[in-house]
C-alpha cells in the first residue's frame, strides 16, 4: 500500500447515528418524499454496514448492505428493495449504521408534502 491507499483506509468512523429520522408517507408533484443514507467508503476494502432503525414504539429493524471499495452508496428508505427492509411511512425513528472498515455518512430527506424541502446533514459519528 502507498501512503495516500493507508491514509484513505483510516478515514471516516465504523459507527453513525441518525437521531432524527422520518420518512413522509405522502407527496405533490412527481418526485417522492424520501430520505436517503449515503455512505462513502474511500478504503480499499469492501464496507459490510449494518443498518439498525430504532423507533419509539416497537422493537428495532435491521438490515445489511455492502458499500464496495473506493465507491459510495445512496440508500433511499422509500426503497425496500434498496436496503432490505420496509420502513413505515410517517413514523418518526432512528437510525444506527455500523461498518467494518471506517466510512462516511450523510442524511437527506426530501419532504414533498407541501412543495419541496430538503434538508441534509452529516450523521453523527460515533468513537
Amino acid at each position: 500500500m502507498n501512503d495516500e491507499t493507508t491514509e484513505l483506509a483510516a478515514e471516516g468512523h465504523r459507527v453513525w447515528h441518525v437521531p432524527d429520522c422520518f420518512l413522509p408517507g405522502t407527496s405533490v408533484g412527481d418526485t417522492p418524499s424520501h430520505e436517503a443514507f449515503c455512505v462513502l467508503n474511500v478504503s480499499g476494502t469492501e464496507a459490510q454496514v449494518g443498518l439498525t432503525f430504532y423507533f419509539a414504539d416497537r422493537e428495532p429493524i435491521s438490515t445489511d448492505v455492502r458499500v464496495p471499495a473506493r465507491r459510495n452508496i445512496h440508500l433511499r428508505s422509500d426503497q425496500a428493495e434498496m436496503i432490505g427492509v420496509a420502513l413505515p411511512a410517517d413514523v418518526p425513528y432512528a437510525c444506527r449504521i455500523r461498518s467494518s472498515v471506517p466510512v462516511t455518512v450523510q442524511y437527506s430527506r426530501l419532504d414533498a408534502q407541501e412543495g419541496y424541502e430538503l434538508m441534509t446533514t452529516s450523521a453523527i459519528p460515533v468513537a
